[in-house]
């Protein structure tokens, strides 16, 4: 299914600190994808009901150098109950901007909502 398109709006609060958590791992670009929080958008929803997203950062930006698309950080996203739900993944635009963020999910049910950030951790509400 191709993203729909929106018009550009500011992250949200739930989307500002699932990327916050997955870019306080320090890597190799991470303070150059830390800086451009300020200046992403989101640009697309992956569908009517998706938490996952397309995102763009608007120049100018210190740009990273990563040497794959992919944040190289485990994202894993577990219930209340401790089971593994899914992960977060960040994707950027050929390792220099973030262009996305996705909720790979596991389970029979799509989520509604991106995962709160609960003591360092990823969780899905029950």
């Amino acid at each position: 299914m191709a993203a729909l398109r929106i018009d550009p709006r500011p992250l949200n609060t739930d989307e500002r600190a699932v990327l916050e958590h997955i870019l306080s791992a320090e890597f190799v670009g991470a303070s150059q994808l830390r800086s451009q929080l300020e200046r992403t958008e989101v640009t697309a929803v992956w569908g009517p009901d998706s938490v996952s997203v397309d995102l763009q950062v608007r120049e100018p930006c210190e740009h990273a150098a990563l040497p794959q698309a992919l944040v190289p950080v485990d994202g894993p996203v577990h219930d209340p109950s401790g089971a593994y739900v899914g992960e977060i993944l960040v994707w950027t635009d050929r390792g220099v901007t973030l262009a996305a963020l996705e909720f790979a999910w596991v389970t029979d049910e799509t989520p509604t909502s991106l995962p709160a950030v609960v003591d360092g951790r990823l969780s899905r509400p029950a």
